[in-house]
């Protein structure tokens, strides 16, 4: 029988297989026995395990050496460490990628845990008799739960079993899993998008890659129960493309705009909380009431002066709760559809000569720039968590001056847009208008930090208008 090592300390050890870790614990012990912290949160994150959120606590006790279990690859992690006696692991990665079928072994007692990620099968021999190890889990079991399975004794991954497997115990059912030839990659977590069908949602299909789920309202009530609207546990991410944004309407639709905004945000971030989901979340430069002189750093105090802005502030409060979050703010937002460029544009072919607002400031930003964007933040896992500026590059403009570069991209005589203040624009417009930041420049440096350069508007502009 194996003696367990007193006094280690607490360290991760790198694997052959990406994420799988196996840990060192403390033991500390005397005559009369010893005594673990087999699960210590802060530590551990401390020293580097992942803040996986246990929610479940499972024992397993063998009576008999010899007894060995299956390799199964759940959708979940554990982490696995021995309360008496001593286990050989063997652990085989069944993720879809490069290092599909890669093996690692080792033998652990009292004093060595293991971390094994979501997809990695894994299977444990007994060396003592009456040996128990439990395993703690990030989600309940479910009967709708995706497992994979692979055959004990499969040749192509030559696991090196302490007694051979014609000597042990093992159930007719793990015996009868098919071998790695077989076996169909686990893929990754899935991305959902809810929103699927406004422009930003429509430039996320072109961006995304790998799994990703498309919400429309029709399929995913976001302002209802989501508790058992899908299998949480399966997505890794979910990118709000839904939002309220008839900004005139919310001055006297408030009910609506706070629930598209703000209720349906709120349910969104129950769930990325509890489910240790990534959030991204779509806000606007109407949350600034314009004052400003110089770009806004993400980091400036909100100041909304409409009912749009304020369901925005307020959403961009919530989702700031969330613990892996990024709240992507832009401005001027032009995809898809009905939007102000193709406005212009087919004004200038009509040959009508339009007024056009001059006194509020901005720069456009292309729906497949915010797109490209929010893959950026999340393919290199952009740190820190929090608020990312987006909005197209380059120089400042006026709403006239913008127009005048849609007539000039056109053929049209740019001098044909003629200038005029926010308030002589909406003097004969009839019903209630929204107040508008007359500054919505925002400043670019955190977002181009991380790698990402936006595009300038002027040359995504002409690319638009092809």
């Amino acid at each position: 029988m194996t003696v367990t090592e007193f006094g280690k300390a607490l360290r991760p050890t790198e694997t052959t297989i990406p994420g799988l870790t196996l840990w060192d614990l403390p033991v500390h012990g005397d005559s009369r026995g010893w005594f673990k912290e087999n699960w210590q949160r802060e530590k551990k994150v401390a020293a580097g395990l992942p803040d996986f959120g246990p929610v479940q606590n499972n024992i397993s006790f063998n009576d008999a050496v010899g007894t060995t279990r299956g390799i199964h690859a759940e959708p979940w992690d554990k982490w696995v460490s021995v309360a008496t006696g001593r286990i050989f692991g063997a652990w085989v990665d069944l993720r879809e990628g490069p290092t599909f079928g890669a093996v690692f072994t080792a033998e652990i007692d009292p004093s060595r845990a293991i971390y094994v990620p979501r997809g990695v099968g894994n299977s444990y021999q007994t060396l003592e008799p009456d040996t128990a190890y439990t395993y703690l889990v990030n989600d309940h079991w479910s009967p709708d739960a995706a497992y994979s399975f692979l055959n004990l004794a499969d040749e192509t991954v030559a696991i090196d079993w302490p007694i051979p497997l014609a000597d042990v115990e093992i159930s007719a059912k793990d015996l009868a899993h098919p071998r790695l030839a077989d076996v169909a990659p686990i893929p990754a977590k899935k991305i959902l998008v809810v929103g699927a069908a406004g422009q930003l949602g429509l430039a996320l299909r072109d961006a995304l890659a790998g799994p990703v789920d498309y919400a429309t309202r029709a399929d995913l009530d976001l302002t209802a129960d989501l508790t058992d609207a899908r299998r949480w546990r399966d997505y890794s991410t979910i990118i709000n493309a839904a939002a309220y944004t008839a900004v005139d309407a919310a001055e006297t639709d408030r009910a609506g705009a706070w629930a598209g905004n703000v209720t349906a945000v709120a349910q969104l971030a129950c769930i990325a909380t509890e489910n240790d989901i990534t959030l991204v979340h779509v806000s606007s430069d109407y949350v600034f009431d314009g004052t400003a002189s110089a770009p806004y750093r993400e980091d400036e105090p909100l100041a909304p002066l409409g009912v749009y802005g304020q369901t925005k502030a307020a959403a961009d409060a919530i989702v700031s709760t969330v613990p892996r979050h990024y709240i992507v703010r832009t401005s001027w937002v032009i995809g898809e559809g009905k939007n102000f460029v193709r406005t212009m544009a087919t004004l200038a072919e009509r040959g009508i000569n339009p007024s056009v607002v001059d006194d509020q400031i901005g720069r456009l930003t292309f729906t497949d720039e915010i797109a490209r964007g929010i893959r950026h933040l999340l393919e290199t896992d952009a740190a820190p968590y929090g608020t990312y500026n987006l909005t197209g590059a380059g120089d400042p403009a006026s709403w006239a001056d913008i127009a005048a570069e849609v007539y000039s991209l056109v053929g049209a005589d740019r001098g044909r847009v003629t200038g005029v203040s926010t308030e002589a624009y909406f003097a004969s417009i009839e019903g209630v208008i929204a107040p508008r930041p007359r500054w919505s420049v925002l400043d670019l440096t955190k977002i181009e930090a991380t790698g990402f350069v936006p595009a300038p508007w002027r040359v995504s502009l002409k690319e638009y208008l092809g």
